[in-house]
């Protein structure tokens, strides 16, 4: 009698739990059709129409202070309810340590005369790109065939730094709100270690899409971190197995039975991308296709997504691994940022569906092409700057005709043209005025030329790091050689028997002669970071910035990753090409541009390349062959004749009509996401300013012809960006809105040496 009283008093107390009514605001909700929040025997409902005739519906409640989903449910139009999942409970995981700043962002400012204090420390570790805040001791042995040099100061790292913290929640209520065709279900009271704030569902109208994140910040200074996520509380009896894609893209599965796993197991899914399925339907998880990755000398797939098989039901969600595991690279996995009360915004999704895995699988493939770069009609696409060792490759390999994976893999996810920056860091090559350096250049030349065909074509480029200061990457309309070193008596330029005609530079001078010479152009790789730290801010007064062979700076996203950013590389991209744009009016020079950029190693069709690559589309309509001049790549470079895109977001066209004050933006846009915002940019000399349009009205997978008017007194220059609800962009470049303003003081008329002859006429251009 006793047991039975107790196990009553049980039942009745936890149907209690179970019915206790969800206290939620729904103030800042509005009504719409397709997209509804109400409350309901207790319940929050939310319910939507998605993809293909789908209508879903997630209830919420909240027990004990935690919030979870009740109950999950999809079916096609007008059909039956088919329950998914019950009583699904977010799990969140941070794993933390110290941000530290790397020797080589100190290094260049030491050369640039500046005084490394403490100050200047705590301000550039936040873009620190070698840095393995996980890595303990993160020195190598002494003797090491690596290196046994610190790679940051105050190494070694202590165990203790690390610190590891769950997700628990004290949550007593929720808000509603409606942000266009979105709802947002908000619960406070998270609590995660050193972060605190609330977790938030989105739901979205015309996808079967869920968003989860926590949005949580931390007071502590120098904080770097990862974050695993999911839901647990699946049935084995609903969703009876799981299956991905193995890295080889070969179809695998885990068939649910009575082993318990211990952890998450990780899986190296391609695509990043796990399917749960059961009778009625499935789930699919999966990351942000980019925000989610910081940067990485490799794109090697460390395992993005995992389940996890518990006592009464399973997990599943996604994961960032801990540490790198090409041996090489160990001391360069830094992590996301998280500066003090700044909104971490730490997220992943899941698509519903009343399908099978299969389609379900290809319905969120459809938000990232497939992983591919789409073709786009009159635009080529393009990327610069691989550290391949190629021709060491090919050399090894006994032939330059070998095939390399490395460019099999780019091929593979969609790109055109390839520019390479080998020679990068050979100190033997850097040192040599001329013999070893010119037959490497030759070997390159040819196998890059071997590599190409039609419509694919590989350049034999380079990232000098010479004269010019940071790194820089430089950019030929033919294989050009020249050396890095112009030695006592040595000319400039001579006329050699093998190679034909050769360059020696030995300074500032001898590099922009060069590039008048032979119609070539640069720009700066990494801005303000790594051995660019200080760049290309400590040049804005050299002529060689102001001259137009210099086109600008990379787009290297992921360097500093901050999750609270509202766009990809805001500060060490966007604020230095405005900073820049603004410094140059009116002095009759043309603009200066961001340019997608890789900066990465070796690599293969088994690494996830799409998550790391953005990608500049050319507008041309053929590329060129491996025996062409390639200016007309340059050329189009240099015109701004090209946007940049993460993939989801593409331009057809675009322009800035109309003249005077009264201007408008246009421009044809296509999308997979929902999007977030469109923005026009703009300078006027002196400062920046914006305009930011909500864009969450619109549906997924959509396209829309956006005309929007400006004032244009006293702006000089005007750019346009979109970007979508994942943290994924396009953005066009800055165009002047008064080209024909010169500053006669910006005009500079060299007078030619003796051995400056070459290229004198086109050094009186205004501008240079």
């Amino acid at each position: 009698m006793r047991f039975l009283v107790t196990a009553l008093v049980a039942l009745l107390t936890a149907s209690a739990a179970v019915a206790a009514p969800v206290n939620c605001d729904l103030t800042a909700y509005t009504a719409s059709d397709g997209l509804t929040a109400t409350i309901e025997e207790d319940l929050l409902v939310v319910s939507w129409v998605g993809q293909d005739g789908a209508e879903l519906r997630a209830r919420y409640g909240i027990d004990e202070g935690q919030p979870l989903v009740r109950d999950l449910a999809v079916r096609q139009r007008g059909g039956q309810w088919t329950t998914l999942g019950r009583n699904l409970i977010p799990e969140f995981e941070v794993t933390s340590g110290e941000r530290r700043v790397a020797f080589s962002q100190l290094t260049p400012l030491e050369n640039l005369g500046v005084e490394i204090t403490q100050e200047v420390i705590d301000r550039e570790r936040w873009f620190a790109f070698w840095d393995a805040p996980l890595l303990v001791p993160g020195v190598r042995e002494e003797g090491s065939a690596l290196g046994s040099r610190p790679i940051n100061p105050g190494l070694p790292r202590s165990p203790d730094e690390i610190r590891r913290a769950d997700a628990s929640f004290d949550a007593a209520s929720c808000t509603v709100k409606t942000d266009g065709a979105r709802v947002e279900v908000n619960f406070p009271g998270l609590s995660m270690g050193i972060f605190e704030g609330s977790l938030q569902f989105t739901m979205y109208r015309g996808t079967n899409l869920i968003r989860l994140e926590a949005i949580a910040k931390t007071e502590e200074n120098f904080v770097a971190y990862k974050y695993d996520a999911g839901l647990r509380g699946f049935s084995t009896d609903t969703l009876s197995r799981v299956v991905w894609r193995d890295t080889g893209n070969q179809p695998q599965q885990y068939r649910f039975g009575g082993v318990v796993n211990e952890t998450r197991v990780p899986i190296r899914a391609d695509n990043r991308l796990l399917v749960a399925e059961g009778a009625g339907g499935s789930v699919a998880t999966f990351p942000p296709p980019h925000t989610f990755f910081f940067a990485r000398e490799v794109d090697i797939n460390l395992g993005y997504v995992w389940y996890r098989k518990d006592d009464a039901g399973f997990g599943l969600g996604v994961r960032q691994a801990e540490g790198e595991e090409n041996d090489r690279f160990l001391e360069n996995f830094a992590l996301y940022n998280a500066p003090p009360g700044t909104w971490q915004r730490m997220a992943m999704y899941f698509y519903v569906s009343p399908a099978a895995a299969e389609p379900t699988r290809q319905a969120v493939l459809a938000f990232t092409n497939g992983d591919v770069f789409k073709e786009v009609p009159g635009y080529k696409t393009f990327v610069n700057h691989f550290h391949l060792r190629f021709t060491d490759q090919l050399r090894a390999s006994g032939s330059l005709d070998t095939p390399l994976e490395d460019l099999v893999a780019m091929k593979g996810i969609g790109l055109n043209i390839i520019g390479m920056s080998d020679f990068h860091a050979d100190q033997l090559r850097q040192r040599d005025p001329g013999p070893l350096r010119f037959l490497d250049q030759k070997d390159y030349g040819e196998a890059s030329r071997r590599a190409s065909d039609t419509d694919f074509l590989v350049l034999p480029w380079e990232e000098p790091s010479a004269w010019f200061g940071g790194h820089y990457n430089i950019m030929f309309p033919k294989n050009v050689y020249w050396s890095k070193v112009r030695e006592a008596g040595q000319p400039f330029t001579e006329n050699d028997q093998t190679y034909g005609t050769v360059y020696h530079t030995g300074d500032v001078d001898d590099v922009q002669r060069m590039l008048d010479a032979e119609n070539a152009y640069w720009y700066h790789a990494h801005p303000r970071t790594k051995s660019t730290t200080g760049y290309p801010q400590a040049l804005y007064d050299k002529d060689y910035l102001k001259d137009d062979r210099y086109l600008g700076i990379a787009f290297k996203p992921g360097m500093g990753q901050d999750q609270s950013e509202q766009r990809l590389c805001e500060w060490r991209c966007f604020d230095a090409i405005d900073e820049m744009n603004n410094l140059y009016t009116g002095m009759g020079v043309k603009p200066k541009y961001l340019i997608a950029d890789i900066d990465t190693y070796q690599k293969g069709p088994q690494d996830d390349l799409y998550a790391n690559f953005p990608v500049n589309y050319l507008k041309m309509d053929e590329v060129p062959g491996p025996d062409d001049d390639w200016s007309p790549i340059l050329e189009t470079l240099r015109a701004g004749d090209f946007w940049v895109t993460t993939g989801e977001v593409v331009f057809t066209s675009y322009a800035v009509e109309g003249s005077g004050n009264q201007r408008t933006v246009t421009a044809d846009v296509e999308w997979t996401f929902p999007l977030e915002f469109v923005e026009i940019v703009w300078g006027d000399g002196e400062t920046t300013g914006r305009q930011v349009i909500s864009a969450t009205d619109l549906a997924p997978f959509g396209s829309k012809r956006f005309e929007i008017p400006f004032d244009a007194t006293d702006k000089s220059w005007v750019r346009f960006a979109v970007w979508d609800s994942a943290g994924n962009g396009a953005f066009v470049q800055p165009v002047w809105l008064d080209p024909g303003a010169v500053r006669l003081e910006a005009i500079r008329i060299p007078v030619p040496r003796n051995d400056q002859l070459v290229g004198a006429v086109r050094g009186l251009d205004f501008g240079r």
